[in-house]
């Protein structure tokens, strides 16, 4: 038991942090909403009666509770057909937002794959992984990102937009003359760049090339060098 409340607690901690760097005017998730969540999960869905019953709250709360998660994104309802007669029955169910804090050996897979990859084909196989990635990357990029003459600003922000979807909170800052510093607060793929620098090398190159021959980018602080953020200073030439 004393090993599951640490889990709950963890998982509280990190719900609040994602809540609040996404903005989220909300409520705090509390031990009893985060108990509500694992059930769902364990279930895949379940309506208000049965999570009340197995809470050993009433509908009201519990259904307090839902309404809150659900203002957070982290739950939705979903009409199911019933097994007898009577009405639909009204479950709740997880989102991919809520989905996602439970944890999961993603980053561990990435890292064995990497090291798998270099022992398999060496490390220039592994170069040209890395930059196959890299070149379907800027083909992306340039899908989202104006061209020129769109303004240096404009095609500035349309990349940190995508890198935020991304998940890498990208930020835009004008520093003045067209010079811009594009930072990033969070490194999602941190754990596979630790062991393959090659990763963050390839990732310059994309900026420059996704953002135009007229641009100039460089990296002024990096994550894995001992700075809190990655930050890219980036103007025209």
């Amino acid at each position: 038991m004393p090993a599951q409340r640490g889990f709950v607690k963890r998982n509280i901690c990190k719900i609040n942090h994602l809540l609040y760097c996404g903005g989220m005017d909300q409520k705090p998730v509390t031990q009893a909403k985060q108990r509500l969540l694992e059930r769902i999960k364990r279930a895949g869905s379940a309506t208000t009666a049965e999570l009340a019953r197995e809470q050993g709250l009433t509908e009201v709360a519990v259904r307090q509770h839902l309404r809150a998660l659900e203002a957070n994104g982290l739950v939705e309802q979903k009409t199911l057909a019933p097994s007898g007669r009577g009405r639909p029955a009204m479950h709740w169910s997880l989102t991919a937002l809520a989905s996602s804090l439970f944890p999961d050996r993603h980053a561990e897979l990435a890292v064995g794959l990497i090291r798998a990859l270099g022992s398999a084909v060496g490390e220039e196989g592994l170069q040209r992984v890395i930059d196959q990635r890299a070149a379907e990357q800027v083909s992306a990029y340039r899908r989202s990102i104006p061209a020129s003459p769109a303004s240096l600003q404009v095609r500035v922000q349309a990349l940190a937009d995508q890198r935020t979807t991304e998940g890498y909170m990208a930020k835009v800052v004008a520093e003045g003359n067209d010079s811009y510093l594009l930072t990033e607060h969070h490194c999602p793929i941190c754990d596979a760049a630790t062991i393959c620098m090659g990763l963050c090398t390839a990732e310059l190159d994309v900026f420059r090339r996704a953002l135009g021959s007229d641009v100039h980018v460089e990296r002024v602080k990096h994550l894995l060098t001992g700075d809190s953020c990655c930050t890219y200073r980036i103007h025209q030439d």
